[in-house]
């Protein structure tokens, strides 16, 4: 419920201070005099599409103040808490918002700053509001199923089949997702196949291309190392040891001369020859260390040279082929299993649709049961409003399935009797498109939702008794909630449980707007002005007494 709206430099408004109440709120005033600018104050404070240029000529900036009183079911409550913000504390919510005169607007919900997309979803909690020329219900085809469908009741089957509605989407994403990523594999199968059974003959391993070109080297260097070391080893064994032992020989033939003392030389030849020895069996097992098969070497340049070349192929490094051949043989057994899975995944989907069908078949069914009552309830309420040969009806079409069903709803009227149905838009007038949408309300409206409703002027084309039992039915609408009423029908006004005129003053050179709560007497008077015009007399006042005391 709205309790109070504080308005500040707003066009012609200096400062305004209201405080409304439960039940129906009257508001009233000559054309020009403000009362739009009341409701473009509250709508700006709701986050509403309305005037571009709002703050007051010469002011700084524009400030209007909402406050409402929020029962404890109140669905404001779960928009703050999808947003993050903390409970409302006695169910006060306060919002707040302010239009620089640069254009700069900015809002807070109970003190803390809010983006307009909360401060939209709040509003669509807080308030509704109507005018003859409604687009967002009568004259909007859009919104005739979820009017029908307040009134049906069929939250639960609603909810279930928007619950079966995903669960389809999501199975038929997966079936499509599936189908895309196998003929993606199907169109390289060949390349796989062919990739794989290359990698798996090769079967490279990690590190493996360090470790060839390591062990490359190193019997590239032993080649040359034991060239020179078996040199070495023929001269000892061939010529050193040959001459060594021809001295020897021809040494000892004349060892026992007198003629030389050759006993030092010889011992020193035997110990060189037994060196010599040494130094043969030390290189012939150093020789003997470095036996080297000519045909290792090539068989180790030849898988080096092999892992680099497929690693050039498929333009990975060499220790990432084991890796990358592990990628195409997911992508085989995906393609392998790809039938299957699919098969599994369209079983599922044929499920869905399944349960899908059965949800938005019941809801259909419900709606359909539901819309005679729908039609005979607003056909009651056309009676009174002086609408009693008009016709309503509730007509049904196919529309593609979406996730509230597949019924496309249009609300059709006949005024005249005989007169073919057809559109809201196009059959009925303004007054009678007020009297339908007033009809509507009273039937699908229920006292628990804590919206506040606000008609402008949704009596406009319609006097005498046809006023006073619009007047009635808003009235109604107001037991156990909240309405506020902006009118130009005397007898509208007299329903009213609370009254307020808006008038203009001019103050300093300077037009503003200000809103009088009227008492019992100048609530008289008021009436009486909207009976007679300007100048109020006796049979008017008499007239708004009588309004009043019926």
């Amino acid at each position: 419920m709205l309790r109070a709206l504080d308005i500040r430099d707003i066009l012609i408004i200096d400062h305004l201070e209201l405080g409304f109440q439960p039940g129906l709120n009257v508001l009233t005033g000559e054309t020009g005099a403000g009362k739009s600018i009341l409701l473009d104050s509250l709508g700006f404070v709701l986050g509403w599409r309305g005037r571009a240029e709002l703050v007051r000529q010469g002011a700084k900036q524009g400030e209007v103040v909402a406050e409402f009183d929020l029962n404890d079911g109140h669905a404001a409550h779960s928009v703050l808490a999808e947003a993050g913000w903390p409970p409302c504390e006695d169910g006060e919510l306060i919002l707040r918002r302010v239009n620089t005169s640069e254009g700069r607007k900015t809002a807070w919900v109970n003190d803390r700053r809010c983006s307009g997309e909360v401060l939209r979803a709040l509003s669509a909690t807080l308030v509704e509001l109507h005018g003859q020329h409604d687009d967002r219900g009568l004259l909007n085809p859009k919104g005739h199923r979820s009017m029908l469908d307040e009134f049906a009741g069929v939250g639960a089957l609603l909810a279930n089949t928007r619950k079966t509605w995903t669960a389809m989407a999501k199975a038929r994403n997966a079936v499509n997702a599936t189908r895309a990523a196998l003929d993606e594999v199907r169109a390289e199968e060949e390349f796989l196949r062919h990739a794989v059974a290359e990698l798996d003959q090769l079967n490279p391993q990690p590190g493996e291309d360090a470790a060839l070109d390591v062990q490359r080297r190193q019997m590239q260097g032993a080649e040359r190392i034991r060239g020179d070391v078996a040199r070495a080893h023929g001269f000892l064994t061939e010529g050193a040891e040959s001459a060594m032992g021809e001295a020897q020989r021809w040494l000892e033939s004349v060892s026992g001369s007198d003629a030389a003392d050759l006993d030092a030389p010889l011992a020193a030849l035997s110990r060189a020859m037994l060196e010599l020895g040494e130094a043969q069996d030390g290189v012939g097992r150093v020789l003997s260390g470095l036996e080297f098969n000519p045909s290792e070497l090539e068989e180790c340049e030849e898988r080096l040279f092999a892992i680099r070349a497929l690693a050039r192929k498929h333009d990975v490094l060499a220790d990432e082929l084991s890796a990358y051949g592990e990628t195409l043989r997911v992508k085989l057994a995906a393609l392998d299993a790809g039938d299957k899975d699919l098969a599994d995944q369209e079983a599922t989907l044929l499920a869905a649709e399944a349960d899908y069908e059965v949800a938005a078949t019941s809801l259909s069914a419900k709606r359909q049961q539901r819309a005679g009552s729908l039609d005979a309830a607003v056909m009651a309420e056309l009676a009174p409003l002086k609408m009693e040969r008009a016709v309503f009806q509730t007509m049904f079409d196919i529309a593609e399935p979406g996730p509230e069903g597949r019924d496309v709803v249009a609300f059709t009227v006949a005024t005249n009797p005989g007169a073919p149905a057809g559109p809201l838009n196009k059959i009925a007038s303004g007054g009678e498109l007020s009297r339908f949408l007033l009809a509507l309300k009273v039937c699908l409206h229920g006292d628990d939702s804590g919206q506040t409703l606000i008609f402008d002027e949704i009596d406009r084309g319609v006097g005498g008794a046809t006023a006073d039992a619009v007047g009635r039915r808003l009235s109604a609408l107001a037991e156990g909630g909240q309405v506020l009423v902006v009118t130009h029908s005397p007898q509208v006004a007299a329903q009213g449980a609370y009254h307020w005129r808006v008038q203009k003053q001019v103050v300093n050179d300077l037009t503003l707007s200000t809103v009088v709560p009227l008492d019992s007497d100048a609530r008289v008077d008021e009436i009486a002005r909207m009976v007679s015009g300007d100048t109020i007399t006796e049979e008017a006042r008499a007239a708004a007494r009588s309004l009043l005391a019926s």
